[in-house]
């Protein structure tokens, strides 16, 4: 049976730092969860232009986690099996992924990102039928919140109190109760995600078990985008392509892949773009 839930995500932020941010948490946390034998390998990493997006950066990465993956489905398959395939089409604001795994040939994750400049509160921004409405649960998610469940330890923890928090560099927070109220700049991430694992005997659990997966990273991921701040305000969208050229590089050599095509590490060396460590 196919799953949807709408995550909204409203973050103090205007749209373009939060596109910038945005790049700036993925790369980061793509460093840290790779290492020799687990992790992100991009395959490719490029402009497209279609009609359905228009112009943006399409992306086709291979995520290996088998360390993330819980014990109950590996009576279904292998662990060295659950690989992850995602392509992804990053027309900003609007966005789209597509996660597979060759292994379960059936199985689909998609998720559809619209950003506003909003604090959460439009309604049926993705264009949905009333039927499809109807089958759809919403969710907003505080990144105040830091929850404790089994996935936000799998995702990992970002233990920053926002409600003491305060940048440094632009004097933004505490996030303190009803913030998204009164907040400014804010925006919105608008996450329409779709799941269907039609596999009889595990399929509707692993799809509420993504569900749950997907929730965690969002709130992790978005903590991270404002605990950062500090380290990417001021890049610009030049830098932040030159910075993530770099980035790709060096997870395909973690992981001992062919770099991407473009990835030269010692030309962005020396344009002066920040290494991750």
């Amino acid at each position: 049976m196919v799953q949807m839930k709408e995550f909204r995500i409203v973050m103090p932020l205007s749209m373009e730092e939060y596109h910038v941010a945005q790049m700036y948490m993925v790369m980061k946390m793509q460093q840290e969860n790779t290492t020799g034998t687990e992790g992100v390998e991009v395959l490719e990493n490029r402009p497209f232009e279609d009609e359905e997006f228009g112009k943006g950066q399409y992306t086709f990465k291979i995520y290996r986690l088998q360390s993330k993956v819980p014990s109950w489905l590996t009576t279904f398959a292998p662990t060295d099996a659950l690989v992850m395939q995602e392509e992804a089409w990053n027309a900003y604001p609007r966005c789209k992924s597509v996660i597979t795994c060759p292994y379960f040939s059936r199985f689909r994750l998609t998720v559809e990102t619209i950003h506003k400049a909003d604090n959460g509160l439009s309604e049926n921004v993705h264009g949905l039928s009333k039927q499809q409405l109807a089958a759809t649960q919403v969710e907003t998610i505080d990144i105040v919140s830091s929850p404790t469940d089994y996935w936000s330890y799998m995702v990992g923890r970002n233990n920053i109190d926002f409600s003491t928090f305060q940048s440094s560099r632009t004097g933004r927070g505490p996030l303190l109760e009803g913030w998204q109220d009164w907040c400014n700049p804010v925006m919105t991430a608008y996450k329409l995600v779709t799941v269907d694992v039609p596999y009889w005997g595990f399929g509707s659990r692993l799809e509420q078990t993504l569900l749950a997966g997907e929730r965690a990273l969002f709130l992790e991921t978005h903590r991270n985008c404002f605990a950062w701040i500090d380290d990417w305000i001021g890049l610009t969208m030049e830098m932040m392509r030159k910075l993530e050229q770099q980035s790709d590089y060096s997870l395909n050599e973690k992981l001992g892949r062919p770099c991407v095509a473009g990835s030269e590490e010692e030309q962005l060396e020396d344009d002066g773009i920040r290494v991750f460590a």
